[in-house]
């Protein structure tokens, strides 16, 4: 009984103790209601009767600041039309108060009206920090992407937001191509919100018909508070859009002596056919290749091909002043493919194919650059493979990195019999550094290949300039009293080429670009007349001209190395 009664009187006896610690921890005040400041509540009614000065007077008069009647200050002062005090009201509140959301989202509209687009997209930013889910400042941060002509940002943030409603889909002009193909190389349809991967799955179908050089989708708002989207486009048909632009895409590569007969869209079904005919003795080609949607199904391609080629090569290690002959040879050579490639979405895409070919070695001089195994003659089967991705999209900052990795594998049965594999990974990163425009566009692309196995002369790696190859290092021509031969050739390299290009002149169907580029490379192989025992760099500057669907540009490089100046003109599809 005596234990029992202790232990019932220990329990008032905690209570009160508890009751103790929370009188002298807690305030006097707790569970009263916050006391409402005056002002704030003067504020709050002003600005429900929109008396914007008023409220201007009531937070200038009140010495202690808030945060709070800074809000009230900066939109009164913004309603009154004094941005530039507004902000200064909404920056101090800001200071306060930082994580309050509503603060940045004023700013913003500060900013936009004062229509300084990229602030405003700073501020909007730091909003979505704070409310990542805010309907509003999604909405709003898209609306203002859109005015800087940035579809795809303007997209990521308007998908959040369920928006934009698309009513209609209108073409200008109007294509010749079937409107059943053009209808399935779009991911999007009326009545449904345009989605930005929809968007970018759709720019890859029609980059794969091969016959719009030029396009853009451009939204237009209406009434309704929906969209047309319209798809503005320059399309390819025939010989061209008339008998001059036929012409001049025909002999484009006269100076090259070489034509180039193209046909495209035949049928209106995207059906593509491309050939060049060069008929210069040192490097003579023949080539041809067939391109068209499997079942009028945009995105799912096939295609065929001939090559025929008849090369004179003198292998040496420049392209101009002494360079011993390191080995020579007469390349023949004859090949036949098909291929079948897939765009899966705009994210990424994938291709397959093979290649049978002969190929066949006269008036060899091996020298120290060649060996029996490099000049092995027969029929080759070859197996393609490439599938390639975009890594990252930076959309508000407008860069994407893309990447890709091919693969050939092949046999040549000759005697004896020799198999090889190459592959080859690459990245590009793409970036137009101001908000809206392309008045500045800078690349940089990094490729690098490897060979195992026995692999032919023809199908070693050669970086310089040629146009029978997009392996460029500018300060090199691959060429010399115009046999192959002089680039750097090996079965194993590393390639990076920067440019940057600025529009000096753009007027009607003239594009004039000027800018810088930076190269550098290297090829290694086991044979001491092959390879570049070392890393090159090469820089220079660029001029491209585009005028009726024809491009070219003017290079000159420079070989820091040894001091080689090369100047080109190459051809742009």
């Amino acid at each position: 009984m005596d234990l029992a009664g202790t232990a019932s009187a220990r329990h008032p006896l905690t209570r009160i103790a508890v009751i103790f610690v929370l009188l002298i921890c807690c305030p006097a005040g707790i569970g009263q209601p916050r006391p409402i400041d005056p002002a704030i509540a003067h504020a709050k009614e002003l600005l429900a009767q929109e008396r914007w000065q008023q409220i201007v007077n009531l937070a200038q008069s009140t010495p202690a600041p808030s945060a709070e009647l800074d809000f009230y200050l900066g939109t009164a002062l913004s309603r009154l039309g004094r941005l530039e005090d507004a902000r200064k009201a909404f920056q101090a509140g800001a200071r306060l108060h930082p994580s309050d959301e509503r603060f940045p989202l004023e700013l913003a509209g500060v900013a936009f009206k004062q229509k300084l687009y990229p602030e405003a997209t700073r501020y909007l930013h730091r909003a979505l920090e704070l409310a990542p889910s805010d309907s509003y400042a999604n909405d709003f941060l898209g609306s203002v992407y859109f005015l800087q002509e940035n579809l795809d940002a303007a997209l990521k943030y308007w998908n959040r937001a369920g928006k934009p409603q698309i009513a209609e889909i209108r073409t200008e002009p109007t294509p010749q191509l079937d409107p059943v193909v053009l209808d399935r190389a779009f991911a999007f349809s009326p009545a449904s919100t345009l989605q930005v991967a929809d968007l970018r799955t759709s720019e890859a179908r029609i980059d794969a018909l091969g016959i719009f050089p030029r396009y853009h989708f451009d939204l237009q708002a209406r009434e309704d508070s929906k969209f047309s989207l319209l798809f503005r486009n320059q399309e390819k048909n025939g010989w061209g859009r008339n008998k001059w632009e036929g012409l001049i895409l025909l002999f484009r590569g006269l100076p090259w002596q070489s034509i180039d007969p193209e046909f495209y869209n035949l049928r209106h079904r995207a059906i593509n056919v491309v050939s060049m005919w060069r008929w210069d003795a040192e490097k003579r080609r023949l080539t041809a290749a067939l391109s068209a949607p499997l079942g009028r199904e945009p995105g799912r391609e096939y295609g065929v091909s001939l090559d025929l080629r008849s090369e004179n090569w003198n292998i040496r290690n420049s392209f101009s002043g002494p360079a011993p002959l390191l080995g020579s040879l007469n390349l023949r050579r004859e090949a036949i493919g098909a291929q079948f490639a897939s765009v899966v979405s705009g994210r990424w895409n994938w291709s397959a194919g093979g290649e049978l070919s002969h190929r066949d070695f006269r008036s060899v001089f091996e020298g120290v650059a060649l060996t029996t195994n490099l000049l092995a003659r027969g029929y080759q089967l070859k197996q393609l493979a490439q599938v390639g991705a975009e890594i990252w999209n930076f959309s508000e900052r407008r860069i994407t990195l893309k990447g890709s990795l091919s693969s050939e594998a092949g046999r040549i049965w000759s005697q004896p019999g020799h198999a090889f594999l190459k592959i080859q990974p690459s990245l590009r990163l793409h970036w137009f550094p101001l908000s809206q425009g392309d008045d500045y566009e800078i690349q940089h692309r990094i490729r690098a290949g490897k060979t195992a196995g026995d692999v032919p002369f023809d199908e070693l790696f050669m970086l310089g300039l040629d146009g029978d190859s997009d392996l460029w290092m500018r300060g090199h021509i691959a060429t010399r009293d115009g046999r192959k031969g002089s680039g750097l050739i090996g079965r194993s390299y590393f390639l990076s080429n920067w440019e940057a290009d600025k529009n000096v002149y753009r007027k009607g169907l003239l594009n004039l670009k000027v800018g810088p580029f930076v190269d550098a490379g290297k090829v290694t192989d086991s044979l001491p007349g092959l390879g570049s025992h070392k890393w090159l760099w090469d820089a220079g500057a660029q001029v491209k001209v585009r005028l009726l669907g024809f491009g070219a540009v003017l290079s000159y490089g420079k070989d820091l190395r040894s001091g080689n100046n090369a100047w080109y003109v190459s051809m742009l599809r």
